[in-house]
């Protein structure tokens, strides 16, 4: 089956029904995926039409005014497959007695999942999570507004489902744009609580705060959530540094999966860092198309800034952010309401989580995640709007 991760959802829930399977009873802790190769052998089954035109089986298809296509290239998917370990799966082992009916979804971050090399070809770096779930009565949907309007805002909107980790970081479990009218919805769903956090570009590109929506059930209609237009800006806050990687004496070749952090406090005094999803800011006519570049490749050692570590590999990152602190609210059933964004400094921490190239996300450096809360010179890592601000390098060191 190929199947188009940007297409519409075949019902309310599901892009594609993969199939049924019966299973011995017990507790299943990784599921794996076995991607077709783009030079199958002889026999091997294939696709009755292949939407990839040439170009392999598995493919990119650019958003450009040809519909360019690219080969997706793969590493071992096609032998050992896409891997979602415990890690991603949400709500932990999936338990299967005897006699029962399990749903499984598994969801394709496709944003998060494809990094352009430096050679100018497309590589899969799969970004999955999986969940038991009930597809007929589990999700979370809402539709972004502006707040003054309550209108739809007309221009790029994107909207994450969050869960915080141990560290108190929310990361980023789905991610999607909204309809023509600003809806969307995260569906099917495992049981449990998430965060909702969207972010907006407006007509040539005015930025709009972070909302966010805390401690959300599944299950629950938001209805609209109002995202407030920075007054004044003239554009978003762009973060830019590096991420170096060394193995000793030698360069290290890794993939970093980057993150655009805020902070934010919660009820009962204790604070939580969001993952503010990177946004991509059109062209307009005073100013070129401005892309976050997630995930970001480390390869190469002929971009490194002056003072990176000796015997480094070096790549730059850009991330598109708002120039603006969130707005937060926390979900009662009975109502609720959202802050207005705090006035003063905006401040961001960025994160970088290494793995190791074409492996299905495994770790490669010690420790596997670095982050900054500092500027180049040592500041606070503060951002202001239609402004590049420069953050302090991200250097893994111990990289195998």
């Amino acid at each position: 089956m190929q199947i188009d991760l940007f297409s519409t959802a075949q019902t309310n829930c599901v892009l594609a029904q993969l199939g049924s399977a019966q299973l011995p009873a017990g507790s299943y802790q990784q599921i794996r995926l076995i991607l077709l190769s783009n030079t199958p052998s002889a026999g091997s089954a294939t696709p009755a039409t292949n939407a990839c035109a040439g170009n392999g089986f598995n493919c990119v298809v650019l958003n450009d005014s040809t519909g360019t296509i690219h080969e997706l290239q793969l590493s071992s998917q096609d032998e050992t497959g896409l891997k979602i370990p415990p890690g991603q799966i949400v709500g932990g082992p999936i338990q299967v007695t005897a006699g029962q009916s399990v749903d499984l979804n598994i969801d394709f971050n496709a944003c998060a999942s494809i990094i352009v090399q430096g050679n100018g070809r497309y590589r899969l770096k799969p970004t999955l999570t999986a969940g038991q779930v009930s597809p007929n009565n589990s999700g979370i949907s809402g539709q972004i507004v502006d707040s003054l309007t309550k209108a739809r805002i007309s221009g790029p909107v994107l909207v994450a489902i969050e869960q915080t980790d141990s560290t108190g970081i929310d990361r980023i479990l789905m991610e999607a744009s909204v309809d023509a009218n600003g809806n969307f919805r995260f569906c099917p769903l495992p049981t449990g609580t998430f965060d909702i956090v969207a972010v907006a570009l407006g007509p040539n590109n005015l930025p709009y705060n972070a909302t966010a929506v805390l401690n959300v059930p599944n299950g629950q209609s938001l209805g609209p959530i109002p995202l407030v237009a920075e007054t004044g800006a003239s554009g978003p806050a762009v973060l830019q540094g590096f991420v170096t990687a060394t193995a000793g004496t030698t360069p290290a070749q890794i993939d970093a999966a980057m993150a655009a952090l805020q902070t934010i406090s919660v009820p009962g005094g204790t604070t939580r860092q969001l993952s503010i999803p990177l946004e991509t800011a059109p062209a307009t006519p005073t100013s070129p198309a401005q892309a976050s570049t997630n995930p970001l490749a480390v390869a190469s050692n002929t971009a490194c800034p002056v003072g990176s570590p000796a015997n480094a590999n070096c790549a730059q990152y850009t991330l598109v952010v708002p120039a603006s602190n969130p707005s937060v609210g926390v979900f009662v059933a009975s109502g609720f309401t959202y802050s207005v964004p705090a006035s003063g400094d905006v401040l961001f921490s960025v994160d970088a989580v290494a793995t190791r190239p074409s492996s299905g996300g495994a770790s490669i450096c010690t420790p596997a995640e670095q982050m900054t809360s500092k500027d180049v010179n040592g500041q606070p890592l503060k951002v202001t709007p239609g402004t590049i601000t420069n953050a302090a390098e991200l250097d893994f060191s111990v990289c195998m």
